[in-house]
């Protein structure tokens, strides 16, 4: 009979070789159970929805993917990228800087930690704007719209896509905002139309001591309307923000002062003498800046047909007036 192929002799008990422990071997399901487990455990709001963002960036494959693909290997650096994200989340960075993006009126905006995170709230602000403005047909002039404190540039690029004639001017007192705003622009195709600029609130559009230019701005500066999702939050509120906000996101872009207000009193005044008559004002609103807002308007002779818009909850979100 024919020899037996050798067979090396295996020594009783003896345990076979394993991966070592950083090269475990995961599959998606596995690999989500364990980092929801791990976020639910640092308290992390919407532990599941992170896990599953995080995930996604990791492999660059959507949702659909994920849970189609349960069973699918999560190689070894995937793995490593992936829980060092987990680990980064748990310790209370912005999902969204994690990722480097975030949607707002259905687009995909980049973010850094340069830039405020676009909220869900703030689109009421573009809702109010298409409300009070209306449909605009092809016109000449066109439509000028400035956005203050443009942040990721998320409002002026809606506007844009609402607006697809009209020229769009962004400011922004920190140039890295700026950078990201500019980069959001070219994403969607609208940096042709839209004009950043590096400057506080509207101080770039009014005359400076000493300019040429009279007190008046000349009929070119003459704005259709001035939209913004401006600082609103207390120094002393400070603690009750959410770790994640109060450390990771810029502060130049949440906080006003003692009272919340300092940054609508100085842009309400600016707006009164860069809008046309008629023109809009649109303001994004602190969860309790409605009475001190509407004080500064109600004081002013320049405006009129005030109005205010809640959110979803029921909380004032946007202010509006109309340029006498």
């Amino acid at each position: 009979m024919p020899r037996q192929p050798f067979a090396p002799r295996v020594k009783y008990g003896a345990i076979p070789p394993r991966q070592p422990a950083n090269r475990r071997i995961m599959n998606i399901r596995d690999a989500l159970k364990e980092a929801i487990g791990r976020l639910n455990a640092a308290s992390v709001p919407s532990h599941t929805l992170a896990a599953e963002l995080l995930l996604m960036h990791a492999l660059g494959r959507d949702r659909t993917w994920l849970y189609t693909h349960p069973d699918a290997e999560l190689g070894a650096p995937t793995a490593e990228k992936y829980f060092d994200l987990v680990a980064r989340r748990a310790s209370g960075v912005p999902t969204q800087y994690l990722t480097g993006t975030q949607e707002f009126w259905g687009l995909d905006f980049e973010v850094t930690p340069a830039v405020l995170i676009p909220r869900p709230e703030t689109e009421h602000v573009i809702e109010v704007v298409l409300e009070r403005l209306g449909a605009r047909p092809t016109a000449t002039p066109p439509l000028r719209v400035v956005d203050v404190g443009t942040g990721s540039g998320c409002i002026a690029v809606a506007l844009t896509h609402e607006f697809p004639h009209a020229e769009i001017d962004a400011t922004d007192i920190s140039p890295a905002a700026l950078e990201v705003a500019q980069r959001n622009a070219a994403r969607h195709k609208v940096d042709s139309r839209i004009h950043f600029h590096e400057c506080n609130l509207l101080d770039i559009f009014l005359p400076r001591p000493g300019d040429a230019r009279t007190s008046t701005p000349p009929r070119r500066m003459r704005f259709d309307a001035i939209v913004s999702n401006p600082p609103y939050i207390r120094r002393a509120d400070a603690e009750s923000l959410p770790l994640d906000v109060r450390r990771h996101e810029p502060e130049v872009a949440l906080f006003a002062g003692d009272d919340g207000l300092a940054v609508y009193g100085p842009l309400i005044a600016q707006s009164a003498q860069l809008l046309r008559s008629g023109g809009l004002l649109a303001l994004e609103l602190g969860y309790d800046s409605l009475p001190g807002v509407c004080a500064l308007l109600d004081k002013s002779a320049a405006w009129s047909d005030i109005r205010v818009t809640p959110d979803l909850a029921g909380i004032p979100r946007v202010i509006s007036a109309t340029r006498v």
